[in-house]
């Protein structure tokens, strides 16, 4: 949970450019382009539009993702038939988080969908595609239910899952292969603020590098769904791909690598050190 607050924090303002970037490409230049518009049209408080659902999601996301990789990390263990207590490899630990994130998935896919609503909803009035927006949480929430239903929540599960699964292999792959190699021969549990920071970065960003088309796509599925009904993962693909072309589906990709090394490395600093402050909690009982 603290991490989880940590990365929203850190990563909220370009966690905002990414949606907008992503699901309307033709409004904005770059990054730069993005931050001024909507500083000017919103002001600051743009920049954390979906702040609420956003700290929901990665506080649900996070607790359940990082009490998963423990109970994954046991069952890679009896997969691969070593004792409870023998250290994993970087790539058994990578699969214990690939496996963990589809349990995640389930808590993050209906926060993640009001959070990106809120996000893009001035570019959605803007172009016409809806009259009146919802501009609150609960507004949204509610517009969701009454058009939906409980499962409209779930609007962009599918893609969501397709970006989780792979996605999380290469940021705990990444996240623990850092680690080793900043403490070249000790325990990894002895490392510093900074190697950790360093660390939940480069995890980070292979997450992002690995599956930033699937998440262009949840986006687009999420965020155009308010306007009628919305196709499928392999239709929205194939419609952006058609019509936009290939590089439509990296709009956004700037901000959301400065985010991810900034946002990833608060996380797992701030995760790491509310774990060993609870182990010795408990230890000391």
């Amino acid at each position: 949970a603290l991490g989880g607050t940590a990365c929203v924090v850190t990563g909220q303002p370009f966690d905002t450019a990414k949606v907008k970037m992503q699901t309307f490409p033709e409004m904005y230049k770059g990054i730069v382009d993005c931050f001024m518009k909507t500083y000017k049209q919103v002001g600051f408080r743009g920049f954390y539009k979906g702040t609420t659902p956003a700290l929901v999601a990665n506080i649900a996301e996070n607790s359940v993702l990082f009490m998963c990789y423990g109970f994954c990390q046991q069952i890679v263990r009896r997969i691969v038939g070593v004792d409870r207590k023998t250290k994993l490899s970087d790539l058994q630990n990578a699969a214990a988080g690939s496996f963990a994130s589809a349990f995640a998935t389930l808590v993050l896919c209906p926060t993640e969908l009001v959070k990106c609503r809120l996000q893009a909803m001035h570019e959605m009035q803007l172009s016409g595609k809806i009259i009146q927006g919802h501009n609150t949480v609960w507004s949204v929430v509610k517009g969701v239910i009454q058009k939906d239903g409980p499962l409209g929540f779930y609007r962009g599960l599918s893609s969501t899952l397709l970006r989780e699964v792979p996605g999380y292999f290469f940021f705990f792959g990444g996240y623990e292969l850092s680690r080793t190699f900043f403490a070249s021969g000790r325990s990894k549990d002895e490392l510093g603020p900074i190697p950790l920071l360093l660390s939940g970065g480069f995890g980070g960003s292979c997450l992002w590098i690995a599956v930033y088309p699937v998440d262009c796509v949840k986006s687009r599925i999420q965020v155009l769904s308010m306007a009628g009904k919305q196709t499928g993962f392999m239709g929205t693909f194939v419609t952006v791909v058609r019509t936009e072309g290939v590089l439509a589906l990296y709009s956004g990709l700037k901000p959301t690598m400065i985010r991810a090394f900034l946002a990833n490395g608060a996380l797992f600093l701030a995760y790491e050190y509310s774990r060993k402050i609870m182990m010795k909690q408990v230890d000391s009982y």
